[in-house]
């Protein structure tokens, strides 16, 4: 699974640096992202709490959250994502980086990052690598016949390594039909039993 490598920028359609604290936490927020540029993910983190702290944005929390999750701090970077995601709802992004920290966080939870994934499935639905991790944990949840269809969506948007998948879950479903087949014919052979 794949979190999302770029970040969010400092300013928003309707943002507007009108007070000298709006201005310093956007400048809080620039420069977090040139420390993240340049690999200081620690420095990054401070000057992204502190655009927090100035002004909750979700710009600001999302980033917060990325900087969380390089530094495996899984249940900062949920709570951050949460919280961007309860200000800009329709963030695929977000989404998408929350279900990565719910899957390897120390208590997985992957029900939490279907639901997460199918949502930013629903946001950006041409977007190969949200089809792909949303497969894969379908796949890992044993929805293989859903986990099929997320593949075949992400390789027809581009996702190369997707057939590969395609073909082993096709070969899982297979299976289960063969089993299934097979223990219904056991059944069915079973001589009745008399009282």
């Amino acid at each position: 699974m794949s979190i999302i490598l770029g970040w969010a920028t400092s300013t928003t359609p309707n943002s507007s640096a009108v007070n000298p604290a709006e201005v310093e936490a956007m400048q809080c927020l620039e420069e977090g992202t040139q420390k993240l540029e340049e690999g200081d993910v620690q420095a990054a983190k401070a000057l992204y709490k502190r655009s927090v702290d100035i002004k909750r944005t979700a710009s600001a929390l999302f980033n917060l959250g990325v900087t969380h999750y390089h530094l495996k701090e899984f249940d900062d970077a949920i709570a951050a994502w949460k919280e961007a995601i309860a200000l800009q709802p329709s963030s695929a992004d977000a989404h998408t980086n929350l279900a990565s920290a719910y899957i390897v966080s120390p208590v997985s939870r992957p029900d939490l990052a279907l639901h997460h994934l199918r949502v930013a499935a629903s946001l950006a639905p041409e977007d190969a690598e949200i089809a792909f991790n949303l497969a894969a944990v379908l796949e890992a949840c044993g929805f293989l016949e859903e986990a099929l269809e997320q593949y075949k969506r992400s390789k027809e948007y581009g996702v190369e390594r997707a057939a590969m998948h395609i073909r082993n879950v096709s070969a899982k479903i297979l299976g289960k039909k063969m089993k299934a087949a097979e223990e219904s014919t056991k059944q069915d052979d079973k001589p009745e039993s008399s009282s």
